[in-house]
C-alpha cells in the first residue's frame, strides 16, 4: 500500500467515533478522575480476593495460536516486526519510570539490582533488552515452544546468562508458589511486572490483576502496553494490520478482549493497584516506527503501582469529575 493511500485511509478511519468508553491520557505529575462509577460500584471495595483454583488467565485458543508461530519471534521483518519496533518505546518506557523511584548506581546498567517479571514473553522479545539493562528478569508463558524459543536465542549472549532465565508457566502458578516462598523466606516478589500486549490475550482480567498484585513487592510497578476497544482499533488493528497489509498474523486479536484505559484501570485500583499514567502509543506500517500520541483511541502504555496496605481504593468514590477525551 502506498504511503498517500494510507494517509487516506488514515484519513477516513479517524473519522470513526469509538463507541466504547473514552482512553484518558495523564501524566505521573496529575491525575484524572472519571465517570465509570457504574462498573466501580461493582467492584469489592478494597476486600482482597483469593484466587480461585478454577481460575485461570490461559485461553487455550490463544495458546495454540502461538504454538504455531513459536518459531517466528526473532524474524524481524516476519509477524512479530511490529513488537520489535515497540521496544524503541516500551523499553525507556519501563526504564524512566523505575528510574524515578530507584536510583541507578551502574553506569550503563541502570536497572541493575532490580527483579522484573515479564508475563507473557513469548521469544523474549523485551525480556532480553531489560536485562541488558542489567535488570533480573524472569520471562514466562505458557506456550512452552516459546521458552524454548527463548531460551535458545539468549543461551549464546554472556550478557545475559547472569540476567535472563525463563520459565513455562501461567502467571497463576507462579503467584502460587510465591506465596509459599514468601512464607519462609519472602523471596519471591518483584520490583516490576511487565505485560506488553499480553492482557488482549488472556482469559481472565481479574486473576492477572490479583496475581500481579500477590508477586509484586509494595510500591512496586506494573507496566502493561495493550489495544484500546474502539470502532478505530478494530478497523487498524484487526482489518488493516491483520487482513489488508498482513503485517500481523491473521487471527492473532479478538476485538472482544479489548480492553479500554478506563476500564483496565478500575480494574487494577479495584486490585491493590493505582495508575500513574496512560499514554498513547501509534505505530506507522510505512516506516514501521511506533511513536508517542496524545491519542489513546488504538494503542496504549498504562503505568500502576502496587498500593502500601490500607491505601484509599480511588476506584469506590461515590463521584467522578469528567475526563478529557482523547479520541
Amino acid at each position: 500500500m502506498s504511503s498517500k493511500k494510507f494517509s487516506l485511509l488514515m484519513f477516513g478511519l479517524s473519522k470513526l467515533k469509538p463507541t466504547s468508553a473514552r482512553g484518558v491520557l495523564r501524566g505521573a505529575a496529575g491525575r484524572s478522575s472519571y465517570s465509570w462509577t457504574a462498573v466501580c460500584q461493582q467492584r469489592s471495595s478494597g476486600t482482597r480476593r483469593a484466587v480461585s483454583t478454577s481460575s485461570t488467565t490461559v485461553d487455550p485458543g490463544e495458546v495454540k495460536r502461538f504454538q504455531s508461530l513459536s518459531n517466528k519471534w526473532w524474524d524481524e521483518q516476519g509477524g512479530f516486526a511490529a513488537l520489535h519496533a515497540m521496544n524503541d518505546l516500551r523499553v525507556p518506557f519501563v526504564r524512566d519510570n523505575l528510574l524515578t523511584v530507584h536510583s541507578a548506581h551502574h553506569p550503563g546498567k541502570p536497572l541493575a539490582g532490580l527483579r522484573i517479571l515479564d508475563v507473557g514473553c513469548g521469544g523474549g522479545l523485551l525480556t532480553e533488552p531489560l536485562g541488558r539493562l542489567g535488570a533480573s528478569m524472569l520471562g514466562i508463558d505458557p506456550v512452552e515452544e516459546s521458552i524454548s524459543v527463548a531460551q535458545l536465542h539468549s543461551s549464546p549472549d554472556p550478557d545475559l546468562c547472569d540476567q535472563v532465565s525463563y520459565q513455562a508457566c501461567t502467571l497463576e502458578q507462579l503467584s502460587d508458589e510465591g506465596e509459599k516462598e514468601q512464607e519462609e523466606q519472602s523471596k519471591a516478589q518483584f520490583d516490576a511486572v511487565v505485560a506488553s500486549e499480553v492482557v488482549e490475550h488472556l482469559a481472565d482480567l481479574e486473576t492477572f490483576a490479583i496475581c500481579c498484585n500477590h508477586v509484586l513487592k509494595p510500591g512496586g510497578s506494573l507496566f502493561i502496553t495493550t489495544i484500546n476497544k474502539t470502532n478505530l482499533s478494530f478497523a487498524l488493528a484487526i482489518v488493516v494490520a491483520e487482513q489488508l497489509l498482513r503485517i500481523v498474523p491473521s487471527g492473532t486479536h479478538d476485538w472482544e478482549k479489548f480492553i479500554s484505559p478506563v476500564e483496565l484501570e478500575c480494574l487494577l485500583e479495584s486490585n491493590g493497584f493505582l495508575v500513574q499514567s496512560v499514554q498513547g502509543m501509534m505505530y506507522n506500517p510505512i516506516s514501521g516506527a511506533w511513536s508517542w500520541t496524545n491519542s489513546t483511541s488504538i494503542n496504549y502504555a498504562l503505568h500502576a503501582v502496587k498500593k502500601s496496605d490500607g491505601a484509599e481504593d480511588s476506584c469506590t468514590h461515590s463521584e467522578f469529575e469528567p475526563a478529557a477525551s482523547h479520541s
